[in-house]
């Protein structure tokens, strides 16, 4: 969206699109009709009454009450004009979205049986708007007979709706017409934030990422990400004996390194398993961290394109800036989802090839790089697929491929890969506390049972998001079972040249639990 104002300024874009070509009389009454029912002789003339003060089902920091109808039309048509959005929708509205097939994919029609719960049910929301406004045969139908009309109502169903969904994509795949409820969804989302309706803290991470001074959502300033390197190089001399400085603003490298900048407060194992990987690889002088941009997460993915687009550029730019050849996006699955599909989209001729660390530590074991210790691991373990890189198929077997290499029990949930049950978590919901509940009882709990079902003591979870609420879900359920990154696990068995033996660093760290 073009605009010389701030992205968070939520006052109304008057920009309508009109139906169809036609003369200046026609258009202007076109965009009356759309902009004010009361004009359209199918709708009742009388003013509508003042909505009442709307609870809200997650904070927003400046929630609106009134003209939510019209103000709600006015952003999808500006949507529509500045996007490829209409095509699409033209195509679903020509399908049958109602046969309910994707409530079976569904864990949260599953879990809740409720009719808003179903994928293909709040889709219909709003491809009826979208066939009620802005198609010339919903346009002439209001006037002739009636139909749908947006009400508060539905508006307030949708922003309900559309956050109650995590966007997984499991329904897709269910979908004997092909439509993607998960794009609707965010489609959903981006119309509603035009208008200020927007989880608070996803939008308050994406200020900070965009137009802070730390320019990441964790507001972690740079003084703060020197000082956690300095720590986990310390900590990884400590544990394997061999001291490891990790590159910082290094130009002309291979590899430039993103991962959620919340992995630096909350998963240093992650971290110390990534750097241990690339240190034991040989290729310790490949790769850098930028301190321009270190933050991978990207929640424009969630419910904005245009902020989806900005982060995509301020990534680019860091690795333009730091001349770097390669992406590499640590263990988050949005982050990764993000970078791999939208760097080629918004990089222009700056789009640098993408990979997720996965892919480079499968690589480096096939090549025989790097030697992972079968006989560290006991413990069973079971793998959660996060939907952002498994439900396209892009990384299923590679995480598989190296569990295997290394851990002797090793069990899969069931369903799993491509056809995996979200955390729960997904869509950005993780980071709305106060849905909390929601997410626990409801959001994650076919995910819980999966868990519970594998009898597995470790679970792994390669994204940020995942883990949080995995988390979250097994201390919830009271489930026996730790909740971990990839990297984490490797850390505990990869062979690093120079240090400490893997089955050493198991010694000395049984004699510390002691």
């Amino acid at each position: 969206m073009r605009s010389h104002r701030s992205s968070f300024d939520i006052t109304p874009i008057s920009l309508v699109r009109p139906l169809h070509a036609g003369s200046p009389k026609k258009r202007k009454r076109q965009k009356d009709i759309i902009m004010d029912g009361s004009k359209d002789p199918a709708t009742p003339k009388t003013p509508a009454p003042a909505p009442d003060v709307k609870k809200y089902p997650y904070y927003i920091e400046n929630p609106v009450t009134e003209n939510r109808v019209a103000r709600f039309l006015e952003a999808f048509a500006a949507i529509l004009e500045y996007s490829d959005y209409r095509p699409l929708l033209d195509s679903y509205c020509r399908s049958s979205a109602k046969c309910n097939r994707c409530a079976v994919s569904c864990p949260l029609f599953l879990t809740t049986g409720e009719q808003r719960d179903i994928p293909c049910y709040r889709t219909n929301l709003l491809l009826e708007t979208y066939r009620r406004y802005f198609t010339i045969d919903g346009w002439m139908k209001a006037r002739v007979s009636g139909g749908f009309e947006l009400t508060e109502g539905i508006i307030d169903e949708m922003l309900d709706g559309f956050y109650r969904c995590t966007a997984c994509r499991r329904c897709t795949r269910e979908c004997p017409m092909g439509i993607d409820h998960a794009l609707v969804t965010h489609l959903g989302r981006y119309i509603l934030s035009m208008i200020g309706i927007v989880p608070k803290a996803l939008q308050v991470s994406v200020r900070e990422q965009l137009e802070g001074e730390t320019r990441n959502t964790s507001k972690v300033p740079k003084t703060a990400l020197l000082n956690t390197l300095e720590f986990l190089s310390e900590e990884l001399e400590e544990q394997i004996g061999v001291k490891m400085e990790f590159p910082v603003d290094q130009p002309n490298r291979d590899l430039v390194f993103f991962c959620a900048v919340s992995d630096y407060l909350m998963e240093p194992e992650t971290l110390m398993g990534n750097a241990a990987v690339l240190y034991a690889a040989g290729d310790w002088d490949r790769w850098t961290i930028g301190t321009g941009n270190y933050d991978g997460i990207n929640y424009g993915l969630f419910y904005s394109d245009w902020h989806l687009e900005r982060i995509i550029k301020q990534l680019v730019g860091e690795v333009t800036r730091l001349n770097g050849k390669r992406v590499l996006i640590g263990e988050c699955g949005h982050a990764s989802r993000s970078a791999h599909d939208f760097v080629p989209v918004f990089g222009g001729r700056e789009a640098y090839p993408v990979i997720n660390f996965m892919e480079y530590t499968l690589e480096c074991i096939r090549k025989g790089k790097i030697k992972l210790d079968p006989d560290i691991v006991e413990e069973r373990v079971t793998y959660h697929d996060p939907c952002n890189i498994a439900r396209s198929g892009w990384i299923v077997e590679q995480p598989r491929e190296i569990l295997k290499t290394f851990v002797k029990d090793f069990v899969d949930m069931k369903p799993d890969g491509r056809d995996n049950f979200c955390c729960g978590g997904g869509g950005g919901l993780v980071s709305v506390d106060e849905i909390h509940e929601f997410r626990m009882s409801i959001g994650g709990r076919v995910k819980a049972e999966q868990i519970k079902q594998t009898g597995a003591s470790i679970c792994i979870a390669p994204c940020a998001n995942c883990k949080k609420q995995l988390k979250e879900l097994v201390e919830y359920y009271d489930i026996p079972c730790k909740v971990m990154g990839l990297h984490d696990l490797i850390l505990k068995a990869i062979y690093v040249p120079g240090g400490k033996t893997p089955a050493e660093r198991k010694e000395e760290a049984a004699m510390f639990e002691m």
